[in-house]
């Protein structure tokens, strides 16, 4: 037997004492720890989602709201014969297609160049009014849009309908105008919503886009807003029911979650009390966790649960699973033992066989 299993026999993955010999307190370079109700709460770091104020304090646009490259019709009626714009014996001005330029401005006879964009032709026509008055009675100011699709959003990603949008009365905010595309199309539980604004980028769950009504932010023509399913992931290996790379299927998933994803423990191998989790662990998380401050950067950090205590369950399913893990189960020792036997039984049985082909070859 001793012969046998110096043989290197086969198995999934490195034992409980392989493990352990590999850690700091020995000869290895990873520290190895045991969860516990103080560890689950230094390491529970989930993605830090949301908009930042810049986001969340817009106001909301008007339905009407022009943009760059609009093209505006403008009357203008003046209280006088002789006026500053009419021609003669007429007292009203048009001013077909005054097209917005790429900074936002348009420029008005008399009235100068004016700020456009942003603005709405209710609030275009008073400007105009205000400097006209000032060298003409009375002016009288009619302001329309007569091309462009004024404040436009782009959705794209998995969202039922990509394309751009304009932002109108019943889509002014983030929740309206992805209910205009249709909604998501992939999971809600995984969606992340992106909004790019100029230099400016946010980021939030879908889900808590309705949970917290701050978050359906005001829309600003050139938004761009990007669904997407979240990229996280973590690695099941050793004695559980399927060994691959994992996609995360919800905004947090403890250790007892991420087992029932991979179908569970290999109810034939498993050692319940080797499940680990392997983590490079950020400098801050780790002098919590140990109670040091020697340390400087990352550390290689393996978590150890024991599903056979009384709050093993408990445990795993406090201790929260993050991007990159490795979760391993090693296999029990029994399961080593019978590898053993089935060597030596297999070595006998094929020495038997052995000399049974020889025997029948020295009768012949």
């Amino acid at each position: 037997m001793a012969v046998v299993s110096s043989c290197g026999l086969p198995q999934v993955g490195p034992n409980k004492r392989q493990i352990y010999k590999g850690s700091v307190q020995q000869e290895g370079d990873a520290f190895v720890v045991a969860v516990n109700d103080r560890v689950s709460r230094a390491t529970a770091v989930t993605p830090a989602l949301g908009f930042s104020q810049a986001f969340i304090n817009a106001a909301t646009l008007g339905s009407d709201t022009i943009s760059a490259g609009d093209t505006l019709g403008l009357t203008i009626w003046e209280n006088v014969d002789d006026g500053l714009l009419a021609a003669q014996g007429g007292n009203a001005t048009l001013l077909e297609e005054v097209q917005v330029d790429g900074s936002g401005f348009i420029f008005v006879p008399y009235a100068g160049r004016i700020r456009a964009a942003g603005n709405s032709p209710e609030a275009i026509r008073r400007i105009i009014t205000q400097r006209l008055s000032e060298q003409t009675p009375d002016p009288q100011v009619q302001v329309r849009r007569i091309a462009g699709d004024g404040a436009t959003v782009s959705l794209i990603g998995a969202v039922s309908a990509q394309g751009v949008y304009a932002i109108e009365r019943p889509t002014r905010t983030l929740s309206t105008m992805l209910a205009r595309a249709g909604g998501v199309s992939i999971v809600p539980e995984i969606a992340q919503v992106t909004v790019l604004r100029g230099n400016m980028k946010g980021q939030i769950w879908f889900e808590d886009l309705y949970q917290h009504p701050e978050l359906d932010i005001a829309l600003r023509g050139g938004d761009r807003i990007l669904i997407e399913e979240d990229s996280r992931s973590f690695t099941a290996l050793g004695a559980t029911g399927s060994q691959r790379k994992v996609a995360f299927e919800s905004q947090t998933l403890s250790a007892l979650e991420a087992i029932a994803q991979v179908g569970g423990l290999n109810a034939g191998t498993a050692d319940p009390t080797g499940v680990f989790i392997f983590r490079n662990e950020p400098q801050e998380v780790v002098e919590q966790v140990l109670g040091r401050t020697d340390l400087v950067g990352a550390q290689r950090m393996i978590y150890v649960l024991d599903l056979t205590k009384p709050n093993g369950l408990f445990m795993a399913r406090d201790f929260v699973i993050r991007d990159s893990d490795t979760l391993y189960v090693t296999e029990a020792p029994f399961t080593q033992w019978s590898k053993v036997i089935s060597s030596i039984t297999g070595s006998a049985s094929s020495l038997n066989s052995i000399g049974t082909v020889g025997s029948t070859l020295a009768g012949n």
